[in-house]
Order: structure tokens, then C-alpha cells, then sequence
């Protein structure tokens, strides 16, 4: 599984690295999010799924 987030939906709610923190990494100037890695470790990927559903803004996709 590969995930990207989309730096012109993200607002900055942070709730993706609270759900999944060893995934999404916020910037310390607007708290944006990026991945960690696209590549998602297995033992990650539910929480990844969790944080794809739980974005406001849909900034976050998986393929």
C-alpha cells in the first residue's frame, strides 16, 4: 500500500498523525501533513485506512 496527501486539500487538522503518528509526520510551520514513507509497512495500514476516513478534508489517498 502507497500513500500520498495532497499539500493543497491539507489544512493542518493534524488528525491523521494522531491516528496513525509512525505514518504522518506535521510541519512544525503550519502543522501540514506528509508521509512518513509512501510505502506503508503492513503493520501500519489499518491505522493509514483509519486516517484516509477520518481527514476532513480528503487530503489523503491510498493506492
Amino acid at each position: 500500500m502507497k500513500v500520498r496527501v495532497d499539500p493543497e486539500r491539507c489544512q493542518g487538522h493534524t488528525l491523521c498523525a494522531m491516528i496513525a503518528p509512525k505514518a504522518f509526520q506535521l510541519s512544525d510551520i503550519d502543522g501540514h501533513s506528509t508521509p512518513v514513507s509512501e510505502d506503508v509497512p503492513a503493520d501500519q495500514e489499518d491505522a493509514v485506512r483509519e486516517a484516509v476516513h477520518s481527514c476532513p478534508e480528503q487530503a489523503i489517498s491510498i493506492y
